[in-house]
């Protein structure tokens, strides 16, 4: 069964989403990868405003190839997500509920999850001519000299991702492994 959610998540519905849940997003995400990552958090830390309300925000890993005559954006793929650990315990202090991406997190990571309230993600990996077909609208925030990993603000519909680590920190990259490996003995 699929769970459908009308984003933004707040840290109360972050709660309500769990390990293994398969989700369809709709409504506001933002893109933003290390380089993007790495001058919010400047800004946070220098006490300045992010360019974008960071509440309640799901931020998508994703540096999307230009789009083609006639479509709103390119194939946009999640980007391995351990490049943005060192950043996103900052953001999710700061409100970040929703992370997208693939691959595992670090435990500064899921703490921050655990102790604040949000999730994260996978997006598969491979399919973003399909994901791309999930966004509406596109338009970029900030950071243009990075080009393809500028921050976008994008409006999505029913793109299907997994939640992988939920807010209790529940785990599907362990606990998939460990009932598979149960299975086979």
């Amino acid at each position: 069964m699929e769970k459908h959610i009308q984003l933004p998540i707040t840290r109360e519905i972050a709660r309500t989403i769990k390990s293994g849940d398969a989700c369809l997003l709709s409504g506001v995400i933002y893109t933003a990868r290390d380089a993007a990552h790495k001058r919010l958090c400047e800004l946070a830390d220098a006490g300045k405003p992010l360019p974008f309300d960071i509440e309640n925000a799901t931020i998508y890993y994703v540096g999307p190839t230009p789009a083609k005559p006639g479509q709103v954006i390119g194939s946009a793929g999640p980007t391995t997500s351990y490049r943005m650990d060192a950043y996103s315990p900052t953001l999710i202090a700061l409100g970040e509920t929703g992370m997208i991406g693939k691959g595992k997190r670090s435990p500064e990571v899921v703490e921050a999850m655990k102790r604040y309230g949000a999730v994260y993600f996978a997006a598969i990996g491979g399919a973003g001519a399909l994901l791309s077909s999930c966004i509406k609208e596109a338009e970029i925030v900030c950071y243009e000299d990075l080009g393809a990993e500028a921050v976008r603000r994008l409006r999505v519909e029913d793109l299907p991702v997994v939640c992988v680590i939920d807010s209790d920190g529940n785990n599907l990259y362990e606990s998939g492994r460990s009932a598979y490996l149960r299975s086979q003995n």
